[in-house]
């Protein structure tokens, strides 16, 4: 409707305010049932859990918050401020030159489609099924790797390597890394830090690498390029490199208690069972592409002091087994003498004996007891003192010994890699024995959970949807032309994210759960401007098969389709504009916004194609059959 008389006199204010109230009425449950969509279909996104939860909740919270105020004041504010702000003579919506433009653009190509209408679905269902097609081929990871510029560096040692050795690799080491060009400080540590927290073994090193910024890196060298070259300058003998970033190395061991991308943990009630099926484990994972770092945590090599104390010696010397365990609490673990109290702190005082009595076999087997009746003797006389192996560090979980394979992924999508390395291990383990048992964990093992979430709750979110819509026009088949608009969104989506090179993850889900109600809002823009044309049809030809022919009902679908082009577009090119700056973004975190907006910006390009072009044809279609089979159409009215 236009604020303007033919006869150019101005508008008297209640027809003004008649013409505001009408266009108001034909706009707002639109508005109000497109937000209510927007917002369901983000309902997958609210029930997301664990680090994705985190992650994208704040997104899901924003678009909600801001689409229900953006339609509280679209149907609220915005009439009041057009009473205020569109006075004076108004020109037609014809008269503008940008849409009079894009309707001599549109009018004819769409004619076009509804001409060869057969051959224009066709295109679009070989579309939809080259995107099918495409979609299988997608690599998926549980969230796209995200850039923090740095490096950590977690080589593991044998698990009896010494402290001096330890330092001595941590050292080279060092020294190796800093002489790559792109390699700006290194900072190594080895062991476990001052805390309870930190379970390391000496044998585990981590560095911190920071790297300088890109553009002092060498011409055409990418990150993936840095790590094989410090991969291959870092080859010692003994020692299994393992390479993550800081951030998201904690995260992992946090939340999977696993420090690498993937592991593979096995549970029985042995330790020598364990590690013989990690280790078979390890063998036939090694042959698979993309797998590195692969690494068994060991279960056995820890080496241990054993001081077993001869019964029938002692009872020659007249000690007793307190006697002869009291030498040596205090020779090699400390004896506590005293405390000292210093203010509001209190320190304990221990006393054993010096480095060079206790740093090997002989200087413990040479260690004195003394005796009431032979004097000192040594502890070799008394007791057996040996070298003996056992684990390391025994790890446990869910009442359960168990023993972990690790190994990231690069250079290969995450979901490929892991699902090669299943199919293969179910054909070399084909049986268990009882009480043992494999789970993988770390990124896999969020990405299952991710997915389970997903694949739950979108069903109901459709039959939501749909709900909502069939409430909307009160007509099961205006329901399926919106719908079906959905699936075509997709296509742009799916091809953007394949030349893109992007694997299917938590994020480029969200993204098409976004697109998906921006798809369905577009779609149904045009479906309410087409039962508009119908109405009007209606109202100056009448609903009858002797009025209504094919030809007059293809001139007011070209109508409704046509003569609201400029809302349309506009609808869709605010979400674009919004778009592309996150597409051209760089630095830390568009490595995970930019797999949502690829997506979005896709499919939106899809769908307004569709919408445009193909959804008058399907309109058109059912209108005719609806007048070959009823004699006359269905009537939707949306305005009220």
């Amino acid at each position: 409707m236009n604020l303007f008389k033919r006869d150019k006199d101005p508008l008297t204010m209640e027809e003004r305010l008649d013409i505001i109230i009408k266009s108001s009425k034909q706009v707002g449950p639109g508005v109000f049932y497109s937000t209510i969509i927007v917002i369901t279909s983000f309902l997958p996104v609210f029930l997301l859990t664990g680090m994705e939860g985190k992650l994208f909740h704040p997104l899901a919270w924003t678009k909600t918050y801001i689409l229900l105020v953006d339609a509280f004041l679209a149907i609220t504010l915005t009439p009041v401020l057009i009473s205020f702000l569109l006075k004076g003579r108004l020109q037609p919506e014809d008269k503008n030159p940008i849409t009079k433009g894009l309707e001599k653009i549109y009018t004819p190509i769409l004619k076009w489609c509804l001409e060869w209408r057969k051959t224009v679905i066709g295109i679009n269902l070989v579309a939809l099924a080259v995107g099918v097609v495409m979609l299988l081929r997608l690599g998926s990871e549980f969230m796209p790797p995200l850039d923090e510029g740095s490096l950590l560096f977690m080589p593991v040692t044998l698990p009896d390597v010494s402290n001096s050795e330890a330092k001595r690799l941590l050292q080279l080491q060092d020294k190796l890394i800093k002489s790559v060009p792109e390699v700006s400080h290194v900072l190594g540590k080895a062991g476990r830090a001052n805390t309870a927290t930190d379970n390391s073994p000496i044998s585990m090193i981590e560095t911190i690498i920071l790297l300088k910024p890109k553009s002092e890196w060498r011409e055409g060298l990418t990150k993936n390029d840095i790590i094989n070259e410090l991969n291959s300058k870092l080859q010692i003998p003994g020692v299994t490199n393992g390479w993550t970033q800081p951030i998201i190395n904690r995260i992992n061991m946090l939340s999977t208690g696993v420090r690498t991308d993937v592991g593979l943990k096995v549970y029985g009630q042995n330790l020598d069972t364990i590690n013989s099926f990690t280790q078979r484990i390890k063998k036939e994972m090694e042959d698979i592409d993309g797998i590195k770092d692969l690494y068994v945590e060991p279960i056995t090599g820890g080496k241990y002091i054993d001081i077993v104390i001869k019964r029938e010696e002692i009872g020659r010397y007249g000690l007793s087994v307190d006697d002869v365990n009291a030498v040596v609490e205090s020779a090699l673990g400390g004896m506590k003498l005293t405390t000292t109290i210093e203010g509001r702190q209190r320190f304990s005082v221990n006393a054993r004996y010096g480095q060079d009595f206790r740093n090997n076999i002989q200087a413990l087997k040479r260690l004195q007891v003394q005796t009431m009746n032979f004097g000192p003797i040594p502890l070799e006389a008394v007791a057996d003192v040996k070298i003996s192996e056992g684990p390391p560090m025994i790890s446990s979980e869910n009442a359960m010994l168990r023993g972990t394979v690790l190994f990231n992924v690069r250079e290969r999508d995450l979901g490929s890699t892991v699902t090669e390395a299943q199919r293969k291990l179910n054909q070399m383990i084909t049986k268990l024995p009882k009480g043992y048992f494999l789970e993988w964990s770390g990124q896999w093992e969020n990405q299952i959970r991710a997915n389970k979430t997903l694949k739950l709750i979108m069903p109901v979110v459709l039959v939501i949807i749909f709900m909502v819509l069939y409430f909307t026009y009160h007509s099961f088949k205006e329901s399926i032309i919106t719908m079906i608009t959905v699936p075509f969104a997709l296509i742009g989506g799916v091809f953007m994210v394949y030349f893109y090179e992007v694997n299917l993850s938590v994020a480029v889900a969200v993204g098409f759960i976004a697109l998906f109600g921006m798809a369905i809002e577009t779609a149904m823009l045009m479906t309410i401007y087409l039962n508009e044309a119908m109405n009007k049809m209606v109202t100056d030809h009448g609903n009858s098969r002797a009025t209504i022919n094919p030809s007059l009902l293809r001139k007011y679908v070209i109508e409704g389709a046509a003569k609201r082009l400029r809302p349309k577009l506009m609808t869709v090119s605010v979400s674009m504009f919004g778009l592309f700056p996150i597409l051209w973004s760089t630095g830390v975190g568009s490595d995970v916004m930019r797999p949502i907006t690829i997506p979005l910006i896709g499919g939106t390009i899809s769908s307004v194609i569709y919408v445009l072009f193909v959804t008058p044809i399907v309109f058109e279609m059912m209108k005719e059959f609806e007048l070959k089979r009823k004699g006359k159409i269905d009537l939707v009215d949306v305005k009220e």
